[in-house]
């Protein structure tokens, strides 16, 4: 027998809804049908976004720093699809040599009570005012318009689902857990005696999946004894 050769394998909207309908014992009849169920996918996609980082919706954006100017939307374009920041680091650039130097984050009450809000300097700290439009206020305020740009690795919004012929901005390793998911959501109106199994199955591939999307660089946590004294 001959393999198929082909890697392209992908559901649409409208096909993971079929499945999911299908799983609760159910068939799509109608439009509403297919309305209710997108609106399900959608909050299933906004509940993924809470429960942990899907590396595949990170997405690296530069900041121009402006002299003078402390707060900057992370992305321009569309303020309202960053979540959350990972990791910030600002590049400068001078005399033909580049620099990247970290970012620490600072919380709000830190931020707050900051007496020196408007120092100006080479930025050393942020912190991310997370509004349904996050600001990233940067500490010091840059000094200089050219040389310093920050870059921000940050935890973004998935595309929503949309019409049933779109497909989902996602990985293939997590198709069955969203089939799944969908199938829960949808048991919750349509068949509610179907819940507990279908739970357990969408709660068993989700974290499958999931395993398969963590780091798999070393880590290690070692005490810091520098001001730990013997008797």
């Amino acid at each position: 027998m001959a393999l198929s050769g082909t890697k392209a394998f992908e559901l649409d909207v409208a096909e993971y809804v079929e499945e999911a309908f299908e799983r609760c014992g159910l068939e799509l009849r109608t439009a509403y049908d297919l309305r209710t169920a997108t609106r399900s996918l959608n909050l299933l996609l906004a509940d993924w976004a809470n429960r942990g980082i899907n590396a595949w919706t990170i997405k690296q954006y530069q900041i121009p720093m402006v002299q003078g100017t402390a707060s900057y939307y992370v992305n321009s374009t569309v303020p309202s699809s960053v979540i959350d920041v990972l990791d910030v680091y600002v590049r400068e650039t001078t005399g033909g040599t580049t620099t990247d130097v970290p970012l620490t984050r600072m919380s709000r009450a830190e931020y707050a009570l900051m007496a020196t809000k408007s120092q100006t300097g080479k930025p050393n700290q942020f912190w991310l005012d997370k509004q349904a439009s996050p600001l990233m206020y940067i500490w010091p305020v840059p000094d200089k318009s050219s040389t310093y740009t920050v870059f921000a690795d940050a935890l973004t919004r998935m595309d929503d689902a949309g019409s049933g012929a779109n497909t989902v901005d996602l990985p293939f390793e997590f198709y069955p857990s969203l089939a799944s998911g969908l199938a829960y959501y949808i048991s919750m109106k349509r068949a509610p005696e179907r819940m507990p199994m279908l739970k357990a199955v969408y709660d068993e591939e989700f974290l499958r999946a999931m395993s398969q999307n963590e780091e798999r660089a070393p880590y290690s946590v070692a005490p810091d004894l520098r001001s730990y004294n013997t008797a």
